[in-house]
Order: structure tokens, then sequence, then C-alpha cells
């Protein structure tokens, strides 16, 4: 067959998919839609990996540290910088206090002028949020005068909260212990690189691309067979005007390829649409610029060029066991029954690309990337292939029941391939979730471990600053709103005379707190222990006994000229106390002092910090804290205790997960509705015929309703085994326990029943409009 014979049966199909009056239209947009949606999201993932260096570029350009180099000295081109950073409720506040050194100093990125001491310059999203009525709480801790806006170069998304604020005296902060530098320019080198990725965690990455794209393509490959069974009758025409059937297979593939270009032109649209939208959208406390969604040039052109050529593909294939006749086609009787063997196939040779990997684990290099992405493939390629025949095969065994039910089953009997085709792309979403979700669960011990923080003794901890009197801000703490305990810990550390590096940790508290670090016989103001059974015992015990006399050394950095060391003589009457550990986990040994046992000028020296208990159940607890200690300091920041600690890497994966699963269900919703109103469409006539003989209304909406339960409930145990297939295959990879996450496999399933329930609810209205009488006409 000539090239040029190709080109005018496509070009014939193509003129009657959009030349056939409204009837044409109609299907041809449903077409359209159904495809274009599918390539806004693949334009969209396309246009991931850009967004996500130009995050790092810009986080990487913006860098204010400077890490491993030497203290830098003060000059006209220098800006001193303190971190300021903070949290309101779950939110991520990125702060900076900055004093210019000199005329010269470097403006942090989208920064036009430095603002004055008492003012800032906000990021859009900050600004937006200290206005409203939510941000009452922030703006107390914000006490700043707004001069100015962070420009775009800024920030690393659009929903950041980011704000510089202008500082004075910032190089006496610096000596204490809050976070910052001088430096003469911003942007560090350094961020750029980092460590070789765990295997592991690259198998995630590519398995997590694979089952977010592989819903997408399914759901384009139905897309291109909207109107099957009209299109049938139209090809019965073709046949009885003198057209041979494979001329008639190339002209339907020709309506499929308008279809589909005429998607692409719809995905685009959709895609341009979604890009600006992106700035006023925040998934996962994640969110991009409009300019960041830029597709690689080479990935679009792939797009623009294989969903075409799927489409023809895909309806050539479909029709090659559908006989054509001038009358009529061979759908419209008893179809021959599917055939399994070959559809075992595909997740066969699927196990079978992946098995070589079995046991590598993350010690033996990473894994061929090919053999994943195609063994993932063919195995979720699996379930579309198996769900026909498994659909098929059911309804046929079904019995029966209700009238509601019988109309049901009938139909599904006669067209299950259309049914299946519908749940298909769900199916293989919440197969490929499901793999997924069992991988994650199965190395989560790997990248994710228990805090050493007791957060049911504490739950926040700060620093006193440097010079402040403890018991005053332990007051102003203790006054603060849903605070409900206190533990005030000071530490200095004392030497022998003999040698500088024999030290010992002294820890000054009172003794509620002091019973937080070890296990008292009894306490009272002046009292002095001997911390035991921690594992800094044997350098400590020599230096803790009665008499031993310890000495401070002035700070060099803030010693007054002529300052001598401090002494200080243990006392005979000093107990022994068994060591237990501190909120923090950590088993403190040396000596435990009273403030009664301490002279002033030692305590002059101690570093203090609160562990703080709150009262939950007070709305904003946590923020209450976080403006106290901001009145009291800006540049030390309190610190919030979580139970769980995980690996960076991973919980960014996991959020890209996130993420892309959410932008897929939108997608498999839409999807589905547009295949759900394009089958009610088709049969309009027949619904309006039932009610015209009497059929009630309610009957047929159930029927409606077991139309498409039945289907999605057999793709949602199909998936579920194909899922955990695929789950246990991967989990032996990564050389880990085959473990089903229960959870998991439930809560999958459900939301991919919730989404069918979901969209079948919103298909009830346009169902009740197809059953009036008028349904019946025929232009």
């Amino acid at each position: 067959m000539s090239v040029g014979q190709w080109s005018r049966d496509l070009a014939m199909g193509a003129r009657f998919a959009l030349a056939g009056g409204r009837e044409g239209w109609t299907r041809s947009l449903l077409t359209a839609v159904g495809v274009g949606l599918g390539v806004a999201l693949l334009l969209l993932t396309t246009a991931i990996p850009n967004a996500l260096a130009e995050r790092d570029r810009r986080e990487e350009a913006r860098s204010d540290h400077t890490f491993g180099q030497q203290k830098m000295p003060k000059a006209d081109d220098t800006l001193t910088v303190v971190d300021a950073d903070t949290t309101f409720r779950d939110l991520d506040v990125r702060g900076r206090l900055v004093e210019p050194d000199g005329p010269r100093a470097p403006l942090p990125p989208g920064v036009a002028e430095f603002p004055a001491a008492g003012e800032m310059v906000v990021s859009p999203a900050l600004k937006e949020l200290l206005a409203s009525d939510d941000g009452k709480l922030l703006r107390d801790r914000l006490d700043y005068r707004i001069a100015g806006t962070i420009g775009e170069q800024g920030l690393v998304g659009s929903q950041e909260l980011a704000y510089f604020a202008g500082g004075k005296g910032l190089e006496k902060v610096l000596e204490g212990p809050a976070s910052g530098a001088r430096i003469d320019s911003f942007g560090n080198d350094d961020l750029g690189s980092s460590d070789a990725w765990d295997p592991v965690l690259l198998l995630l990455v590519l398995v997590v691309f694979v089952v977010l794209l592989m819903p997408v393509a399914v759901f384009i490959a139905a897309a291109v067979r909207f109107g099957g069974e009209r299109r049938d009758r139209r090809l019965a025409a073709l046949r009885l005007v003198g057209s041979d059937s494979r001329m008639t297979r190339r002209i339907a593939a020709g309506e499929a390829l308008a279809g589909s270009v005429l998607g692409l032109v719809l995905g685009t649209g959709f895609f341009l649409l979604g890009r600006e939208l992106a700035a006023s959208v925040e998934v996962f406390h994640v969110s991009v610029f409009p300019s960041y969604l830029n597709p690689s040039p080479v990935l679009a052109v792939l797009v623009a060029l294989a969903v075409p050529a799927a489409a023809v593909l895909v309806t050539i294939l479909a029709l090659r066991g559908v006989v054509i006749e001038p009358l009529g086609v061979v759908r419209t009787a008893k179809p021959a029954r599917r055939r399994l063997w070959w559809r075992l196939l595909l997740p066969l040779g699927g196990i079978a690309l992946l098995y070589p990997m079995i046991g590598q684990g993350d010690d033996g290099g990473n894994f061929n990337q090919y053999l994943v992405v195609g063994g993932v493939m063919l195995l979720l390629v699996g379930v579309t292939a198996l769900l026909p025949w498994v659909v098929e095969t059911v309804v046929a065994r079904l019995g029966s029941g209700g009238v509601a039910w019988q109309l049901a089953v009938r139909r599904l009997q006669l067209s299950s391939g259309a049914a299946a085709r519908m749940v298909n792309g769900i199916a293989v979403a919440v197969a490929g979730a499901i793999a997924l979700q069992m991988l994650f669960a199965g190395v989560e011990g790997n990248y994710t471990r228990a805090s050493e923080f007791d957060v049911s003794r504490a739950q926040m901890s700060v620093d006193v600053p440097d010079g402040a009197d403890p018991s005053a801000i332990i007051g102003k703490y203790r006054d603060t709103e849903g605070v409900r305990k206190i533990t005030a810990l000071s530490d200095v550390y004392l030497h022998d005379r003999r040698s500088e590096d024999s030290l010992v940790q002294i820890t000054l508290a009172d003794c509620a707190s002091l019973r937080e670090v070890a296990t008292l016989p009894s306490c009272r103001d002046g009292d002095v222990f001997a911390a035991k059974g921690s594992e800094y015992d044997s350098e400590s015990d020599d230096l803790a006994k009665p008499g031993t006399t310890l000495w401070r050394e002035p700070d060099s950095e803030t010693a007054r000229p002529g300052e001598r060391p401090v002494p200080w003589t243990v006392p005979q009457d000093i107990r022994p106390a068994q060591s237990r550990e501190d909120p923090t986990g950590y088993e403190r040994g040396g000596i435990l002092v009273t403030p009664g046992a301490l002279p002033e000028k030692l305590a002059a020296f101690t570093s203090a910090r609160l562990f703080l208990s709150l009262d939950l159940s007070v709305p904003d607890a946590y923020d209450h804290v976080r403006n106290t200690a901001a009145r009291l300091d800006p540049a030390v920041q309190s610190m919030t205790w979580h139970s769980i600690e995980s690996n960076d890497r991973y919980a960014t994966i996991r959020t890209g997960l996130s993420v892309g699963s959410a932008c897929v269900l939108a997608l498999i919703g839409a999807s589905l509705l547009v295949s759900q109103l394009e089958q009610l469409r088709e049969r309009r006539k027949l619904l309006s015929s039932l009610v015209a003989f009497g059929t009630r209304r309610r009957t047929l909406s159930l029927s409606v309703l077991w139309q498409t339960a039945i289907p999605i409930g057999l793709g949602l145990l199909l998936a579920a085994t194909v899922g955990i297939a695929l789950g246990a295959v991967l989990l032996r990879m990564t050389n880990t326990s085959i473990r089903v996450h229960w959870p998991s496999v439930l809560s999958m399933t459900g939301i991919g029943a919730g989404v069918v329930l979901v969209v079948t609810l919103l298909s009830l209205p346009p169902l009740l409009r197809l059953m009036r009488p008028d349904g019946l006409r025929t232009e």
C-alpha cells in the first residue's frame, strides 16, 4: 500500500470527523477533550525536570551561608545576614535580618534596596497572608513595616512565604547562638555538588514517573476510541458505497487522527491555562512560577508526534478483529470470546525483566533503568489487557435480578470492551499506587527513624539569648498562652587547672528541672549532685570529687582586659544521682548544681536552654510560643520537635508522588466524566425509548450505576492483585522482606472507587435530561 493512498484515506477520515455536522463535531470534540486532558498532563510532566532545576538554581542563587569558609572581615562590600526563619502553623517562613556594612554590600536577589531597621520586604504571598484575618498571630511576630515586595528572582515558588528585615548591630548577634554570616555575595556553588543518590531512591524516582504517566497514556488510548458504536454504522455505510475493509479502517483511523490533532491543540491550550494558574496554587507546600513550566522542546515534539501516531495505531489494532460489512458489523452480534494466553504474557514479561535485579538492594550499584521502566510498564499494561477478559468472563455468568440489574448486565454482556476501557485508566493508576505504597512502606525504615526527642515530655525548645536574665526569660514564657511546663537547663564547662582539656559539664537548674535529667534522692536549693550512669562518667569522675577546684577561663572574644579565670570548688556534701535521658535524648554526666550552690560569676558563663511542654488543646499554642521568642530576640529561633525524622531526598520523592498523584486523580476524574457523558450521548435514543415505553427513570439511573459499579469493582480487584505482585517484586529488588501494606491497599482502592462514585453522581443530571422524549428526534 502506497503512502499516497494512506494519506488520502486518512485525510478523508479527517474530513468526515470535521465536516460531519453537529454529530461529527460533537464526537470529535469529546475525543479532543479526552486527548487534550492527557496531553496537558504529559506536557506538564515534561516540564517538571526544568521546574525542579529552576527551583534549585534560585535556591542556590540566594544562598547566604559560607560553609567551610573563614570568618570574613567587615568591608564596604560586605553584608551581615542572620537567619530569622520561623513557622506559622504548618507553613514555613523564610526570614533574614540584613545589615549592609557599606555602600557596595550585595543586594539579595529580587530585592531593589535594603530595608531600613524596623522595615521589611516580603514575598507577595506573605504580604497577602499578613493582610488577612488569619495572619494576626504572624503580624504580631513580624513587627516590621512593609517597605516593598521581593521579586520573582528572589523566590523559589509563587506561594513561598519569605521576608528580608532590616537589622542593627547584627555583628554582635552573630557572636551568640544565632545562625548567620558576613558575606560579600549571594550564591554558593557548593550547593550544586551533592552526594550520589542512593540506588533505592533512584528506583523510587523511576517507578514514580512510570506509575504517574501510564494512566495518562491509557486515557489517551481510550479517548481516541470515543463514539465506537456510531462509528460502526458510519463504517458500514462506507462499505455500502464501495470501500474495501482496509480502506474503511484507514478512514476510521483518519477520524481518530483528526480528534487527536484537535486534542493536541486543546491540550496545549489546557497546559498554557494551567501554566498561568500554577502561580495561584500550592500543592503539599510546593509552588512554582509559570516561567518554570517550560517543557523540554525534544520531549514536547515527542508528545506531538506520539499522540497522533498512537491514535492511528490504536484504531487500526482495535478494528483488526472487527468484520465490517455493508449491512453492519460483527460487533452487533455476540462477539468471539477473548483469549487469555497472550494477555498473561504481558505481566509475565514484566516480571521476567525485573527478575535479574531481585535481591540487588542498595549495595549492588544502580538498578538498570531500562529494565525497570520496561518491566513496570509491561506489568501495568497487563492490567489493561487482562481487564476486558475478566469483565467479559464475569458478566457472562451473572444471572437474574431486578430490572435495573438485568438492564445493566445485558448492556455489559453486549459491550464489555467499552466498559473495560472506561475503567482501564483508573485500574492502572490504582495498581501502580498500591505497588508504590508497598515499596515506600517497605523501605521507609531505611530513610525515616524515630527522633531522639521525647515529645511526651516537651514539644518545643528555645535558647535563652546571651546576656539575658534566664529567670526573666522563663517568666515571659511561663506567661505565654498554651505553655504548661518549662524545664530550664543551663550548662557551663569547667576544667582542671592542670589541663584545659580535662573538662567536666556543670548543669545548673532548679530541683524540678534537674529531675528531668537525673533521679534524685532528695533536692533543695543549694544541693549538688554527681551524675552517675552516663557514658561520660569515666571522664568526669575524677573532676567531680569533693574538694576539687575547677576553673572557667574568660571568653577570648568578650573578655575584659585583666579579667582572670573564675574558680569553683566541688563541695564536700556532693551526692551521687542516677543520670537519665533529658527530653532531647541526651544523657548528661558531670555535676548537677542547684542555683544556690553556684557563684553568680560562674552562672554568668552558662548558656541556657528551655524545654517547653505545651497544652495542645489551646489553639495555636506553638505560634504563641514563637511570638514570645520573636519579641525577646528575632535571631533566636524556637525549635519544634517531631517524633519522626526522615531523609530529605526520601521526603522530596514522597512529596513529588503526592503532587503527581493529585494531578493524575484530577485527570482520572475529568476523563471518566467525559467518557461517561460520551457513552450516555450515544444511548440517548435507547434511553428515551425505554422511558417512552414506561420504564421508570429511577430504574434506568440505577442500571447506569450498576454498569459503572460492576466493571470498576472488577478493575479494582485486578488492580489490587497486580499492584501487590508488582510491589512484592520491587521489595525483593531492594532486598526487603515482602509485606503487604493493607492500609495502603484499602486506601488506594477506596480512593479509586470514590473518584468513580463522584464521576457517576455528576453524570446523573445529564442522564436525566437524556431521558426526555425529545431524545427520540432524528435529524
